[in-house]
C-alpha cells in the first residue's frame, strides 16, 4: 500500500501507470479550489478522479476527454464572464460536489462519492477540510491562483507565493490514517510551490512523512519545469530552478528524488538517494514504466 501526494497536471499522469501496478491512496492539493458559477470546482481533486476513471482529456490534462461547453459558450453568449472554461461533463462533477456539500456532507465525504460513482477504486482525499486559498503576487496584483493562470495567462512577473488560511488547516483522520499506513509515501511530478507544499504545510503531514520512506519525483527537468508555471513560483520563494531546487522543498524528510537521466549531476547537491530515469510520460506505457521504478525504489529503500 502506498500514498501518494498529488497536485494536477503531472502525477495524475503517473496515476495511469501507478493503477497498473500497485495499491494505492491520494491525497490532493485544494489550495487551488474556487467556488464558479455557484459550484465549487476542485481543480486538481477532479484531474485525480478523471486521470484514474480513465476520462481526463489528455491533450490538457484536465477535464473530461471529448467534453462540450455548450453552458459555458451560452453563458459567455448571456454576458456572463465564467473566467474558467468548464465543458458539461466537468460541470455535472461540480454540481454533485456541490450539493453534496450543501447538503452538509464534509469535502472527503462528497470527494470520496464522487471517486465511487466515476468508479475510482482508489481513496481520493482532499488535503483538508478547511478552506485554503493560493494567492500569487505579482505586478497584476494579489491574485487568486486561478485568477493569475487563467485570467492572466500566468504572464505577470511573480513576486510571492502564499497560502491563505493554511495557518487553520489540519490533516483529516483519513489522511493521517492513510500515511501512516502506507509502505511509503509518493510525491508525484506535480509543481512543489502551488501543488505539493500547501499539502506539506497542513498541519500534522510533515510529522508524518518524517517517519515513512518518501520518494519524489522531479517535476524539473534540468533548468525548466515540464509544464506549468513553476519556475516563477520557485524563484519567488528562493528556490532554484533544478531538481536540486526541488530536493530543497523536500529535504526535511526526502529518502530519494527521482530525475531525469542527465540530471545525475544533482547527486552532489543533495543529501539523500538520487535515482535517473527517463521521467517524461507520453503515454500511459511511460507512466507504468516509470511506476515500476518507483516500486522498485521502495524496494531498496
Amino acid at each position: 500500500m502506498l500514498a501518494v501526494l498529488s497536485g494536477g497536471t503531472g502525477t495524475p499522469k503517473l496515476l495511469t501507470g501507478l493503477k497498473e501496478v500497485a495499491d494505492f491512496s491520494v491525497v490532493v492539493n485544494t489550495a487551488e479550489d474556487i467556488w464558479v458559477s455557484g459550484n465549487k470546482v476542485c481543480p486538481d481533486i477532479d484531474s485525480v478522479i478523471y486521470a484514474l476513471a480513465e476520462i481526463i482529456d489528455e491533450d490538457k490534462w484536465w477535464g473530461v476527454k471529448n467534453d462540450s461547453f455548450v453552458t459555458h459558450n451560452f453563458l459567455k453568449k448571456l454576458g456572463f464572464d465564467e473566467m474558467l472554461m468548464i465543458g458539461d461533463i466537468d460541470r455535472a462533477t461540480h454540481i454533485f460536489r456541490s450539493e453534496l456539500l450543501r447538503k452538509g456532507y464534509s469535502l472527503t465525504e462528497a470527494t470520496l462519492k464522487l471517486a465511487e460513482a466515476y468508479g475510482v477504486k482508489n481513496k481520493v482525499l482532499p488535503m483538508c477540510e478547511e478552506e485554503v486559498e493560493t494567492r500569487i503576487v505579482c505586478d497584476a496584483g494579489d491574485l487568486h491562483f486561478q485568477e493569475f493562470w487563467i485570467k492572466h495567462r500566468g504572464e505577470p512577473e511573480v513576486y510571492d507565493v502564499y497560502f491563505k488560511g493554511i495557518e487553520k488547516a489540519e490533516a483529516t483522520e483519513e489522511v493521517l490514517g492513510e500515511l501512516e499506513r502506507s509502505k511509503a509515501v509518493i510525491i508525484g511530478p506535480s509543481n512543489p510551490i502551488t501543488s505539493i507544499s500547501p499539502i506539506l504545510m497542513v498541519k500534522g503531514v510533515r510529522e508524518v512523512l518524517e517517519e515513512k520512506i518518501v520518494v519524489a519525483v522531479s517535476p524539473i527537468i534540468g533548468s525548466s519545469p515540464v509544464s506549468g508555471p513553476a519556475a516563477k513560483f520557485m524563484r519567488a520563494k528562493g528556490y532554484e530552478v533544478s531538481p536540486a531546487g526541488v530536493y530543497e522543498v523536500y529535504k526535511d524528510f526526502l529518502d530519494a528524488l527521482v530525475v531525469q537521466t542527465g540530471d545525475e549531476w544533482v547527486r552532489s547537491e543533495v543529501d539523500c538517494e538520487v535515482f535517473s530515469t527517463d521521467t517524461i510520460m507520453k503515454s500511459k506505457e511511460d507512466a507504468v514504466k516509470l511506476s515500476k521504478f518507483l516500486l522498485e525504489i521502495v524496494e531498496k529503500l
